[in-house]
């Protein structure tokens, strides 16, 4: 069994198929699946799924490329939705800084992003952390912030060895996506063999990212398992105590019984 620790569910693009997509990911042996918010709309929508559906558990928060936009109106939705909410809501993000795109000011994305890691830290729930070419930004807010001490993981992880053992230092999970699956990503590769095994998460980000040889179709939570099956060749290790220890891992993190 395999948990995908990081999907967008509530995105349209699964629309037209919902709950083939979910009987596909039961199919190939995903138990649990956590649906990610990226804003006050999504976390809301995350939500209701996870209420729908037992397989699911929602996390609320506002992506960096949203930061420009929330306001207090959004941080008292999100804590609302969580004090209300809490056998649902088990993680506070997507959170973080996103310079590749910078759909918001990067100062902007700082600051919300340190107050998010106040926010989550308050709510007593692990962060989510989406990092792009931002990684010492990261690491200083992460270092300056308490929010850590409630866990956290630096999903679909992007970075070299050195950052990994940084993270890893913290206190917090790695989290690997479809991309380590790609013939390119060396470094990537690197730090599947090198991060401890009980620090490890695996997870789509669906309907984006999907590992080989479904890259360039939309991804969905079954294609984990291939994700899951390279890692574990990778570090030479049998896939059913690679998922074993993931979903272990995913369950602790997020206390998820």
């Amino acid at each position: 069994m395999l948990i995908d620790s990081h999907c967008h569910l509530d995105m349209d693009d699964y629309a037209n198929d919902f709950d083939a997509v979910l009987a596909r990911a039961e199919d190939a042996g995903v138990e649990k699946i956590i649906t990610i918010g990226i804003d006050l709309a999504s976390s809301r929508r995350a939500l209701a799924l996870a209420r729908k559906y037992p397989m699911l558990k929602a996390t609320v928060g506002v992506h960096p490329h949203d930061s420009g936009k929330a306001g207090e109106t959004d941080w008292d939705g999100l804590l609302r939705l969580v004090a209300e909410n809490n056998d649902a809501i088990v993680g506070w993000g997507e959170i973080g800084l996103d310079y590749a795109k910078n759909h918001s000011p990067q100062a902007i994305q700082r600051r919300q992003f340190a107050h998010q890691l106040e926010l989550a830290a308050q709510a007593r729930l692990p962060v989510i952390i989406h990092d792009r070419e931002a990684h010492d930004d990261i690491l200083t807010a992460l270092t300056a912030s308490t929010a850590h001490g409630h866990g956290g993981v630096l999903h679909c992880f992007s970075g070299d060895w050195s950052l990994a053992k940084k993270i890893l230092d913290l206190g917090l999970y790695i989290s690997l996506s479809g991309v380590v699956t790609f013939k390119n990503a060396v470094a990537l590769q690197e730090v599947a063999k090198k991060v401890p095994l009980d620090r490890l998460l695996v997870e789509t980000d669906g309907p984006f990212l999907a590992p080989h040889p479904y890259r360039g179709k939309r991804n969905e939570p079954a294609w984990v398992v291939k994700t899951a099956e390279h890692i574990a060749q990778l570090r030479g290790i049998p896939l059913a105590e690679l998922a074993a220890t993931t979903c272990d891992n995913t369950r602790r993190l997020f206390s998820i019984k």
